[in-house]
């Protein structure tokens, strides 16, 4: 048997080993034969050569791992060791696209999500299509935060067209932000899961993380960012021109939609399936499509969306 001391340097042993040390028990459970005990910032472990080497392999992850995240659960630890992932930078055969603050594996759960990842990776301009519940907002988003966090730009910048979805914002409380923000909530909610209240306070202070309506782009001419165009059904074509132009020096731009919740005038055509067509021959722009097979909610949900486009299909037919 050897034994091994493992110092945690400019780390809070809480943070790390968790509260009631829960972490520790978990590599406890990894680590069945080994001896390990932990004191203050250190953590002493007698095993085999075998195990130690083991051991410091997925230490130094762990470590790497909460520089990276500044976060440690049991959920990440039980990854790291299930998927033999010895690197939080490489996901190597994995589909993960980040891991957020609550302990939760951030990823593609769905072909065409992995086909999404896939496209943004490769195109500086993908448009995704989809019903509502298949996780092209919130993959979008998840693509969008481990782009800044992985230093590849240095903002993010989320937009959606304010328009009124059988409401009227004259009639809501409060000035326009307030107006705004009820329609902007899906994505705070998906920020809420991927960083920390404190993180993201100081981005949106700092405008590194900018969060508003469609006709605040007008102008602007966004270099070195993620930008994310939602609910993009709902623009008109110059709208959705004005923001494509947008488009600045090593940017990207995700722009989702969905063709079944239209909110614009009947006389309108939206400016999604306007664009779509118009740039369907440039082959630097990537077009994925998500289906009911894609939804993520409910079970139920996939059958309430079957359901409509059968309707909608057969009221084209009379």
């Amino acid at each position: 048997m050897i034994e091994k001391v493992f110092t945690l340097e400019a780390i809070s042993p809480l943070d790390f080993l968790g509260a009631e040390n829960v972490n520790l028990k978990v590599i406890e459970e990894i680590f069945p034969n080994a001896r390990i005990v932990a004191r203050g910032n250190q953590v002493k472990v007698i095993a085999s050569a075998i195990e130690i080497e083991r051991f410091t392999d997925l230490f130094n992850v762990l470590l790497e791992h909460y520089a990276r995240y500044g976060a440690l659960t049991a959920d990440y630890i039980k990854y790291y060791t299930k998927e033999q992932k010895l690197s939080p930078d490489d996901p190597s055969g994995t589909d993960v696209i980040l891991f957020g603050h609550r302990g939760n594996v951030i990823k593609a759960k769905s072909a065409n999500q992995a086909k999404l990842v896939q496209t943004i990776q490769e195109h500086d301009l993908a448009f995704v299509i989809g019903p509502a519940g298949t996780g092209k907002t919130y993959i979008s988003v998840a693509l969008a935060v481990r782009a800044l966090k992985h230093k590849e730009v240095k903002k993010i910048i989320i937009t959606r067209p304010a328009v009124e979805a059988g409401e009227n914002l004259g009639f809501l409380p409060g000035d326009l932000k307030e107006k705004i923000d009820p329609y902007l909530r899906p994505i705070y909610d998906a920020l809420d899961d991927m960083l920390p209240p404190e993180k993201q306070k100081y981005y949106y202070e700092n405008r590194i993380i900018e969060i508003a309506p469609l006709a605040y782009m007008r102008g602007r001419t966004l270099h070195n960012a993620f930008i994310l165009l939602d609910e993009a059904q709902n623009t008109t074509p110059m709208q959705m021109k004005m923001f494509l132009t947008r488009m600045g020096a090593n940017s990207k731009m995700i722009v989702t939609g969905d063709r079944s919740q239209i909110d614009l005038p009947k006389s309108q055509r939206s400016g999604l399936i306007d664009a779509i067509d118009t740039l369907k021959k440039i082959k630097e722009i990537g077009v994925i499509e998500l289906t009911k097979t894609d939804v993520m909610r409910h079970k139920l949900v996939g059958k309430i969306i079957g359901a409509y486009e059968k309707k909608a299909t057969e009221n084209n037919e009379k």
